[in-house]
């Protein structure tokens, strides 16, 4: 069986932890290495995962040509904690011709976090 885990590079490992464990609620699962400064890990949400892994030279901001998208409970009440926990709210949530309410938020890299509820 096949399957595919995101992985995101950062220059800032232990706040996009912080970032993705607040809105979240992911949960540490692996660390490279077990001591000393890390350098990749592995966070668990719900059935997925979603390894961070330290690279200086990462540039934040740029371009995004992949999206992280997850469905959350309450969109709408997550959009202060997006902002607490070191994110940017664009603008606010919307219903969607689909089905879903989506708010498009970015994490604090600037990655591209899409927080999505059927309706």
């Amino acid at each position: 069986m096949t399957s595919i885990q995101p992985i995101v590079g950062t220059p800032d490992l232990p706040r996009l932890r912080a970032f993705y464990e607040t809105v979240l609620g992911a949960t540490q699962t692996l660390r490279v290495p077990e001591d000393g400064p890390e350098f990749y890990v592995e966070l668990r949400i719900g059935a997925t995962t979603l390894g961070l892994v330290q690279e200086e030279k990462t540039q934040i901001g740029a371009p995004v040509r992949i999206i992280l998208s997850a469905d959350v409970e309450d969109v709408d009440a997550l959009l202060p904690t997006v902002e607490s926990a070191g994110g940017t709210v664009p603008g606010p949530a919307n219903d969607m011709p689909w089905g879903q309410r989506v708010a498009h938020v970015l994490d604090p890299d600037g990655n591209m976090l899409n927080l999505t509820k059927w309706n």
